[in-house]
């Protein structure tokens, strides 16, 4: 089994549906990911057989956006669990706010 590594940038990409505030775009290698703003997305994928949830910083221009190290992958039960997680994790960021 061959894995190929997805190509990035924006020369190909362009926003579909953004609904709620929520900007959807496509890349390059027809991938859907979230913009989540300062040159980041969100962005389902798979990788030697199995889905994540990759998370990851790009650097470039806007022309030409390419992925950084900085990132971070999450399995579906990771993702899960950070799901149900995220009224405390709101809790955690008014206090710290304060």
């Amino acid at each position: 089994m061959t894995v190929k590594k997805p190509r990035y940038g924006s020369s190909a990409e362009k926003q579909e549906d953004s609904t709620d505030d929520v900007k959807v775009g496509v890349n390059e290698s027809g991938e859907k990911y979230v913009d989540l703003g300062k040159k980041r997305r969100a962005t389902v994928r798979q990788f030697k057989g199995s889905t994540f949830l990759d998370i990851r910083e790009f650097y470039g221009d806007d022309n030409d956006l390419k992925p950084g190290k900085k990132g971070i992958s999450l399995n579906k039960e990771q993702w899960e669990a950070l799901k149900k997680s995220s009224d405390v994790i709101d809790k955690f960021f008014a206090k710290v706010a304060k």
